[in-house]
């Protein structure tokens, strides 16, 4: 049974005349009432999840200015209104039950720079490292430094007064604010920027909101500044929202943006934003510090802070040992070094940059001098256990790269109680850090709760994050308990709740802390929101007969999950705990996370909306007692044709307009090109593939499939039969009107053509063998260890030959006996479109005969990187143990002696675009291609580039061929258009060369190809 949502509520029917007359008065951006957009955005980086009536994307400020004036009519007084941008809060900052306005889809961009005055202009919508690389070519950059820098917008920055590492040097997202551009509820557009009291005069006399809001701080600032300087704590991460103490200047301009900046989204639609930007500091370099105890690390840095440095940042043992068992540990590893006899369990990574080289490494020395000058007996007292140096912005942001996925990493704990962020978000005066995190520890160990630490201890600010399974109903309670002593420890030690990452719900405390100063807060709320429409109950409200959240009052993730049954819980595990980080929200188009979300800007087209929607579609599931793990069951041990005839009824009533939420399913799943960029990049793990597969599976047992499936699922099947008359298949698929008919009836595109090469023909031309028990039997035990086998796929062995024969002619050439396994269909393809119990039968009939070669001893490897690399992930899924071991060509090529071969060969650089499965799940193999060029004299440079597009057979499908075009574009086009790169490029991926050959008629070889034609013997 697939389920269908009830009927509109009249709460929803508001909204939809909202949304209409939106749409009737010019609204140029995208409205989205579907359930589906509402999904996705109903979570962000909290615990909580609240559905939003609607979500609209507007283009331009004129939009944004429809929505202000539509909002005031008496008719929608109640629809409420919350700007968001990157969704990165872990406070709920952005979740509403109203409206959700994104800006973060059109609102994007940059519009100037001014380099000689150091400044930029931009929409709000700007992603912070789409910033910095805009600004990187004229050697500056935007301060404020975020973990969430490749998806946090400045928008969302100037929301939060965002900052983190290097804030005692750089200050908050306030401080670098120049002026604001902020669209007011009743439709006018403010200018705010520093004025003097002649201009503050004026604004206090001018008409409408505008005027209001000026006289309400003015008055406010004015009237309160004794009880202002006592309530807000002198601290660098003094973030409580409407900053009152800074709104005088130090030179005593009067400054509204003191209060917008850390508002979140409570005072008005912030649109544009002037920034102050900094030289880039030429050198960096990183002291990292080792410690067998975490409170050691924390009691240390006040005494590292006296050498100076930018910053120090702070990671206890448990987020080290997940960043270890991560990918990402494999380009920081050489900086720390297991030291003999001692456990590490916390470092302290402490920053020097400067803009000359002696500068910098003065202030290096003024560190280590101290650190090398260490007695045991100091030793002991500080903890320390050694330290390395990394030197280089090269190094340095490695290493920050690794901390900033640390951050993620810590929801990818083992088992149901991950670490959350609720209380994670302390602040106090550096030198009571470590007291104060002494007793928030004993707190958290009285509960015998694990938890994850790291923070920025040069300010005073450690994020905690304990770990609760928040579908248990008892220890959901601990939010309560917890966040309350907590408050009390914060007091206590002279600090505040909220350091730097907002406060959102847990704005319930602000009363408590702003005490007899709370009722000028409403006042300040009053003047720019009367009607209590703006991202309502966080920071405050605008009269007592409203109400500020409660923690434990609002709909918690854990309550919806826990609807999900158990069974089916663990059976869809791969997209289960995505706990909202958004790392998959990556903006960087060299990156290969997630590129249908890159070329849509749907967020429903992203591993974390992907998540979203199983989560939800699996609980409505279960609320109408369906068990999605018993349904697939019972439906394998169906006949396929049992279920026809449901399928073509439900079919029709699909065309018909039948609504049913799994439709919206669907389209969020058919856009994943299914790379696996997301299992091996985001630090939850979530498999889109994997559960996409098990999704569509079921999907397609109550809906008719479209033809592409069959065709591309028994493609494999039919072309050893094929081979043998290509003339046939190519005749059938080259012409420009069978492309069209195909196009209409299979929705295929471009189908790629076979070769024609006679490969059984080819193989005894050059003087290989299949590896069959009969041939192997025949080796003598020399010849045997230089044997190895080429796993065939039908990709290269049917459409692109010619590099299998290459790939056999170089390894006879390096000295080995290159034997061909009999091929199999992988099942691969299967996977992918959801067959999966046809998959199950190709991928034991493969395993196998793989598994009897392998008893050989002889080792196994593989060409295609999507199609081996399947033998460790869904085989091994599937067949756990048993699932084959068939190596990278280059893994085990790497771990060969070809250094007698080296004279053979010439010397020539080259640059490697890596296939997206490879690189993001193979990282280390990557390393292993540059491993072997080296040692045949070639240098071989990697390409940072994100995915081509292609995707196996994504590329081909109709429905696919723009977004296609779209994502080649932002990426490999410039790289292959580039004339420095003519011959020198190779690419690893059949799917990565088919697509360059498609879009720009040109030829890329495969690493292999490129050795092979610098082969001088």
């Amino acid at each position: 049974m697939i389920p269908r949502i009830r009927e509109t509520s009249p709460v929803q029917s508001v909204y939809l005349r909202f949304i209409e007359t939106l749409k009737q008065e010019g609204f140029a951006g995208d409205l989205n009432p579907d359930y589906a957009n509402r999904t996705v955005l109903s979570t962000d980086n909290s615990i909580y999840q609240v559905l939003p009536q609607g979500v609209v994307y507007p283009r331009h400020i004129d939009d944004l200015t429809l929505i202000a004036r539509l909002s005031q009519r008496e008719e929608f007084r109640q629809v409420v209104l919350s700007p968001r941008g990157g969704g990165t809060g872990t406070n709920g900052q952005s979740l509403t039950d109203g409206l959700v306005v994104d800006i973060s889809r059109h609102m994007n961009q940059i519009l100037e720079i001014n380099e000689s005055e150091r400044w930029v202009r931009v929409q709000t919508g700007v992603v912070k490292d789409q910033l910095n690389a805009a600004l990187k070519p004229y050697g500056l950059f935007f301060a404020p430094e975020l973990s969430t820098s490749n998806r946090a917008t400045i928008g969302g920055m100037i929301n939060t007064d965002a900052s983190g590492q290097g804030s005692c040097l750089y200050g908050k997202t306030r401080d670098h604010v120049l002026a604001l551009k902020t669209v007011l509820l009743d439709g006018t557009v403010c200018d705010s920027q520093p004025a003097n009291d002649a201009t503050l005069a004026e604004r206090r006399e001018q008409a409408g909101r505008i005027g209001e809001v000026y006289r309400a701080l003015d008055d406010i600032e004015r009237d309160n500044r004794e009880l202002i300087a006592a309530k807000f704590p002198k601290l660098n991460r003094c973030l409580t929202g409407y900053d009152l103490a800074h709104v005088r200047t130090d030179n005593g301009e009067f400054d509204l943006n003191s209060v917008l900046c850390g508002s979140e989204g409570t005072l008005g639609f912030i649109a544009e934003a002037k920034l102050n930007v900094l030289p880039i500091p030429k050198v960096a370099a990183l002291v990292n510090v080792n410690y067998r105890d975490f409170n050691a690390a924390l009691r240390d840095a006040t005494e590292l802070m006296k050498a100076g440095p930018t910053s120090i940042e702070t990671v206890d043992s448990k987020v080290l040992n997940l960043a270890m068992n991560d990918i990402v540990w494999h380009s920081v590893s050489d900086y720390f070094p297991p030291v003999p006899g001692q456990e590490i369990k916390g470092i302290n990574l402490v920053e020097y940059t400067a803009d000359t080289q002696d500068e910098l490494e003065a202030g290096i020395k003024r560190l280590t001098d101290t650190l090398d000058a260490m007695s045991e007996a100091d030793k002991e007292s500080t903890g320390r256990i050694g330290y390395t140096v990394a030197m280089g912005s090269g190094a340095v942001n490695k290493i920050w790269g690794m901390r900033k996925k640390a951050v993620g990493l810590l929801g990818n704990a083992k088992g149901e109680a991950r670490p959350i962020p609720f209380v994670e978000d302390t602040a106090v005066p550096p030198e009571n850090l470590a007291d104060f995190i002494f007793e928030f520890r004993e707190l958290l160990d009285s509960h015998n709760l694990q938890y994850g630490m790291f923070g920025h201890v040069d300010a005073g600010v450690l994020h905690v994050r304990p770990a609760i399974d928040m579908k248990d109903p008892k220890q959901e309670k601990l939010i309560r308990t917890i966040s309350d002593k907590v408050v009390a420890l914060t007091q206590k030690y002279h600090g505040l709740l909220w350091g730097e990452h907002g406060k959102g719900v847990r704005s319930e405390y602000a009363p408590q802390f702003f005490g007899e100063l709370y009722p000028q807060i409403q006042k300040l709320k009053a003047a720019f929101d009367p009607y209590n429409q703006l991202n309502p109950g966080k920071i405050a409200t605008p009269n007592n007969d409203s109400e500020l959240m409660a923690i434990d009052g609002v709909v918690t993730r854990g309550q919806q999950d826990r609807k999900i049954p158990v069974q089916v819980w663990e059976g869809y595990s791969e997209g289960m705990h995505c706990n909202g980080n958004g790392l998959c929200y990556n903006w960087n188009p060299n990156d290969a996370m997630c590129p249908s979300w890159k070329a849509t800007r749907e967020r429903i087209h992203s591993p974390k909306g992907r998540s979203s929607l199983m989560r939800e579609w699996l609980k409505q599931l279960g609320e109408r007692d369906v068990n999605a793990v018993e349904e697939t069951q019972a439906l394998r041990k169906q006949w396929a044709i049992a279920r026809l005839p449901e399928r073509i009824v439900n079919t029709i009533g699909k065309k018909r307009g039948h609504y049913d939420f799994s439709h919206e399913v669907n389209t969020a799943m058919q856009g994943c090109l299914a790379c696996k960029s997301c299992v091996g990049q985001c630090p939850i793990k979530v498999d889109v593939p994997e559960f996409r597969a098990k999704f569509l599976e079921l999907y397609y047992s109550r809906y008719l499939r479209p033809l592409k499936d069959y065709f591309i699922g028994s493609l494999e099947y039919m072309m050893p039969t094929l081979a043998r008359v290509p003339w046939l298949y190519n005749g059938l698929m080259k012409p420009a009107f069978m492309q069209k008919v195909l196009a209409k009836t299979a929705g295929m595109v471009d189908s790629p053509l076979l070769t024609g090469v006679n490969l059984d023909e080819a193989l005894r031309e050059a003087g290989a063998r299949y590896a069959t028990a009969e041939n192997i039997a025949t080796l003598n035990a020399e010849h045997k260890t230089k044997t190895v086998i080429l796993v065939q796929d039908a990709f290269t062995s049917y459409f692109e030959t010619q590099l299998v024969l290459d790939a056999i002619k170089l390894l006879k050439i390096l000295g080995f006996n290159p034997m061909l396994a009999p091929f199999k269909p992988n099942g691969k393809p299967l996977h992918v479109h959801g067959f999966l119990k046809s998959f199950a039968k190709a991928a034991d009939n493969n395993a196998r005969m793989l598994n009897a070669l392998a008893d050989t001893g002889i080792p196994l490897v593989g060409l295609e990187p999507s199609m081996t690399l399947a033998y460790r992930s869904e085989y091994q899924k599937l067949q756990g143990d048993k699932a084959p071991k068939v190596a990278l060509i280059q893994e085990w090529l790497a771990a060969q002696d070809v250094t007698d071969a080296t004279a053979l060969f010439g010397k020539s650089g080259y640059k490697l675009l890596a296939h997206c499965t490879e690189k993001t799940n193979a990282a280390a193999s990557i390393k292993d291609w540059q491993t072997l060029f080296a040692a045949l004299g070639q240098e071989l440079s990697v390409v940072d580039t994100g995915c081509c597009g292609m995707a196996g057979t994504y590329g081909h499908e109709a429905a696919n061929v723009e977004t296609s075009k779209k994502i080649y574009s932002m990426s490999w086009e410039a790289v292959v258009s580039d004339s420095d790169n003519d011959g020198k490029l190779t690419a690893t991926g059949y799917s990565c060369r088919s697509q360059v050959k498609r879009l720009q008629d040109t030829r890329i070889p495969h690493p292999l190809q490129i050795l092979l034609a610098a082969y001088q013997g």
